[in-house]
């Protein structure tokens, strides 16, 4: 977030940006209690024949003739993750050892995300290729802006929204990422030949995950308006 400022005669309380603090709170609470909820649920429903999310995703792996470096474990929980840099699946201990329909939905979107990279996906490439460009955009930004208000200055406000810009755009490229990988992990569980109580479950959750995308590139584009509006009134 960042701060707001007043325009016309001095500095006053700006209520448009409230509104957006507002908007961007509720997005947040609601998707990530959406998904932990849903998480926690199939988290208690056994997947049929014993398998960990580590089996699933191995065998996942072998169905699309794809390899990787690597199934770790990382702390945490709803923290797992695919690596490009190192091809390694990075799943929290409750999915790489669980043997739960969250567990293997969680497993297979994270091998869906192996298997873009082998495939060449180019949505994904153009995400891992504008990853550094966005960590330092991120990391500048709101600084740029500040100052341009300060300084009264609407040049560097714009280079600011310029490069804020490019945080929005990495959202909007995530989301079909995110969506191709969960349609790959619940295609390979219809596949598999497994239950449609997990296949149910397993749509659940990555649909309930999919929103936290969904909300995190909302609330981008709000406050990229906002900006926006700023400037044009700054001007």
């Amino acid at each position: 977030m960042f701060i707001p400022y007043g325009y016309g005669y001095g500095y006053g309380f700006d209520w448009s940006y409230l509104l957006l603090v507002i908007v961007s709170l509720v997005l947040g609470f609601a998707t990530q209690g959406y998904i932990r909820s849903t998480y926690a649920t199939w988290s208690k429903v056994d997947l049929p024949g014993s398998q960990s999310g580590a089996d699933v995703a191995r065998a996942m792996l072998r169905a699309s003739n794809v390899e990787v470096d690597g199934i770790l474990s990382t702390p945490g929980e709803l923290t797992d993750h695919y690596d490009p840099r190192d091809n390694t699946l990075h799943l929290s201990d409750g999915n790489l050892r669980g043997g739960s329909v969250a567990s293997a939905a969680v497993a297979c979107h994270e091998t869906g995300h192996a298997v873009q990279t082998a495939r060449g996906y180019l949505p994904g490439r153009i995400r891992t290729a504008i990853v550094p460009i966005v960590n330092f955009a991120s990391s500048v930004w709101m600084i740029v802006f500040i100052i341009g208000a300060f300084m009264a200055m609407t040049g560097l406000m714009q280079l600011a929204i310029i490069l804020f810009a490019f945080a929005v755009v990495f959202q909007i490229v995530t989301l079909p990422v995110e969506f191709d990988a969960s349609h790959r992990a619940i295609a390979y569980i219809e596949s598999a030949g497994y239950d449609q109580t997990t296949v149910r479950g397993a749509k659940k959750v990555l649909t309930a995950a999919a929103l936290t995308y969904v909300a995190a590139a909302l609330t981008s584009v709000l406050q990229l308006f906002y900006l926006l509006g700023q400037t044009q009134r700054r001007r």
